[in-house]
C-alpha cells in the first residue's frame, strides 16, 4: 500500500465555496481503480487543504495522477496554488 498526501492553498476561493466544491466532486473518487480511502483535509486558519489518500499500489496511485479527475479537480484548478504532492511506501 502507498499514502499519498496532496496539500494546497486556495486563491480566490473561500473556504465555504471549497467545502461546497467538495461535496459535488466527492462521488467521483468512488470510481478511482485502486483508491482503498481519501480523507479530505481543511485547515481554514491556515490556508492548507488537500487529502491524504491510500492506495493499493504505486501503480494505482501514479495512473490516478495523470487522470483527468486529478488533472482537472485538483493539478490545473486556478483555485489551488503551492501544490504539494508526497507518496509515502508502508
Amino acid at each position: 500500500m502507498v499514502i499519498q498526501v496532496v496539500n494546497f492553498n486556495l486563491e480566490g476561493i473561500g473556504h465555504q465555496d471549497y467545502l461546497g466544491a467538495t461535496v459535488d466532486v466527492a462521488p467521483a473518487f468512488n470510481d478511482v481503480k485502486g483508491l482503498k480511502s481519501k480523507v479530505w483535509l481543511s485547515d481554514e486558519e491556515n490556508n492548507v487543504y488537500g487529502g491524504v489518500y491510500t492506495w493499493e499500489n504505486k501503480e494505482a496511485m501514479e495512473a490516478f495522477g495523470e487522470s483527468e479527475l486529478f488533472t482537472n479537480a485538483v493539478k490545473n484548478n486556478p483555485n489551488f496554488v503551492n501544490l504539494s504532492v508526497k507518496s509515502f511506501g508502508i
